[in-house]
């Protein structure tokens, strides 16, 4: 299966994320992307420092928030390579995999359990086949 195909089935096929990322482990590139949700490269680094667990990483973002497409969410969690931000009711789920990061959004409607659960089943398959 191609990224692509894990951003429009795995995570956007869900109903739970609306928009998806699927980025390198080490935050300079972006493998796919669901139309519109593009992440800079700042932004991209900064996820990967927070969830590689950098020195300092996390704590700047606890501090100044988590940029994602332009949009500035306030951390909520980040723990064991997962992070979940908020922006009023939207939100954020990332987790990481040995070489990928995924990111999921999700709207005003989404329901931030059900997003996590969907981008982390998605990082545990990945993890499964040595991704």
């Amino acid at each position: 299966m191609s990224w692509q195909a894990y951003v429009d089935t795995s995570l956007v096929g869900t109903g739970h994320i609306d928009k998806a990322a699927i980025i390198s482990i080490a935050g300079d590139s972006t493998w796919a992307a669901s139309a519109g949700f593009s992440l800079s490269a700042p932004e991209m680094k900064a996820i990967a420092d927070v969830v590689t667990d950098k020195a300092g990483a996390k704590d700047r973002a606890f501090a100044d928030g988590l940029y994602i497409a332009g949009e500035r969410y306030v951390m909520a969690r980040a723990e064991d390579g997962a992070i979940y931000a908020r922006k009023g009711r939207e939100g954020v789920a990332v987790a990481k995999t040995n070489q990928a990061i995924l990111v999921g959004h999700h709207n005003e409607e989404g329901v931030a359990g059900n997003a996590t659960q969907a981008v982390q089943k998605l990082a545990d398959y990945l993890i499964g086949l040595k991704y």
